[in-house]
Order: structure tokens, then sequence, then C-alpha cells
């Protein structure tokens, strides 16, 4: 709870999964991928319960053995490729029966996130009196250099109605959404707004805890950057 708010950190993990098979309970470091952001979330100081959405009986019981609840199943029409996040917290704020003020939505593919960065995103939210609040990583290469192919076959800049920098380093700081932390007020989300908007503000985290996992290598990677990490 925070500021007398009552806080609901929902951990979204469905069954099917094309790019990495079954990756929410894959081994990361010694434990189910899923068991880092449940344990980070668990040590917060603002989130009254963790929750768990999944459609799979497996992760369920994962998620539940390090210590989330799983109050309820997720519907199999929303566990699709298709379905998207926010349909997927609006279920979870009507199945509950306790009511909350602020949603922290929390991906399991983002492990390194910190138990800091959730409540400094949900700290952040309240104090500017903000919708939302999102975790954002700078880029790597500005977008002042990116380019599109056109119709025509043809180069154009992205960013064509902005002057190009004369250097690169004179080019402004763009930053990208690393999907770690997503927080915002619960009945906002229910009246059917997002956590995007011209009232969302950032939290922004290093790259070093901004790993997001989409692929086999993005696993493959993960594990051997924790490895090296524990063999100093």
């Amino acid at each position: 709870m925070i500021d007398g708010l009552r806080v609901l950190a929902l951990v979204p993990a469905r069954g099917g999964s094309k790019g990495v098979p079954r990756k929410n309970i894959r081994d990361l470091g010694g434990k189910p991928l899923i068991a880092w952001t449940i344990e980070a979330a668990l040590a917060s100081r603002y989130i009254d319960d963790v929750v768990l959405s999944s459609d799979d009986a497996e992760i369920i019981e994962t998620a539940v053995a390090w210590g989330a609840s799983a109050p309820f199943v997720r519907p199999a029409e929303l566990a699709t490729d298709s379905a998207d996040s926010l349909s997927v917290v609006r279920h979870a704020l009507r199945a509950l029966p306790t009511t909350y003020d602020v949603l922290v939505l929390l991906q399991p593919t983002s492990p390194l996130r910190s138990t800091a960065d959730i409540d400094g995103a949900i700290g952040t939210c309240l104090q500017a009196g903000a919708a939302a609040c999102v975790s954002i990583c700078e880029v790597e290469k500005s977008p002042f250099w990116m380019m599109e192919v056109q119709g025509n076959g043809r180069l154009s800049r992205l960013l064509a109605d902005k002057p190009l920098p004369t250097r690169r380093q004179d080019a402004p700081p763009s930053y990208t959404l690393n999907g770690a932390v997503y927080v915002a007020r619960c009945s906002d989300l229910l009246a059917g707004n997002g956590f995007l908007g011209d009232d969302t503000v950032p939290w922004i985290m290093p790259k070093e805890r901004s790993f997001d996992i989409d692929t086999e290598f993005d696993l493959k990677y993960l594990r051997f950057y924790l490895s090296e990490g524990q063999n100093g």
C-alpha cells in the first residue's frame, strides 16, 4: 500500500509461446524464469498482492510454489497469440474479489528488473499525479539516423520532419519501452484506457536490467550473462 492506495501486481504468463516454448518456467540461473519476477514483486514496499494470470496448470503450480497467488484461470480466448495485454489486465481486475487502486503489470520476460525499479515506477507515477508510468531504457542507436524503404525502393529518414544533427553526439537521448514495469490506476484501466498516453511518465532503467526475453537466443545470452557475473 502507498498513500492509502492498494496496489496489485499482476504477472501475465500464458502457456503457449512460439518464440521460446514453455519460457515462463524455463530455468534461468537455477530457478524458473517466472520466479525472478515473483520474488522482485514480493519484496516490494508498496505491493499488497502478487497475482498470476495464466491458463496453464504447470505455470500456475510453479508460480504458487514461488509465492504468487492464482485465484483464477485465464480464459482460453485470452491466452492466444492475438490476445492483448490490456484485455488480460481487465479480466483480472474483474475476476478478483478484492478491489485495488493501482495495478503494476510485471511481465516474466523481464527477469532482471529489480524491486527498486518496481517501487520507483509506482512512486514516480503517484508523486507526479500521472495516469500511468512505464519503464524505458535509452537506445544505443539514435532514430535520427534510422531509415525506411519507400514504395519506390528509395530510402528516406524515419524522422524526416526533424533536422539531422551535425554529429551523433548532438542527437537528444532517445528511449524505448523495455517491457519491465507498467503502472496505472485500476479505474483508468477498467474505463478502457491503457498504459501509454499524454499523461504517462517514465521510469528510466539501465540497459543491464532491461533484458527482454523473446527468443531462444535471448534466453541463452542471458544465461551466459548471469554465469559470467557469478564467475567474476
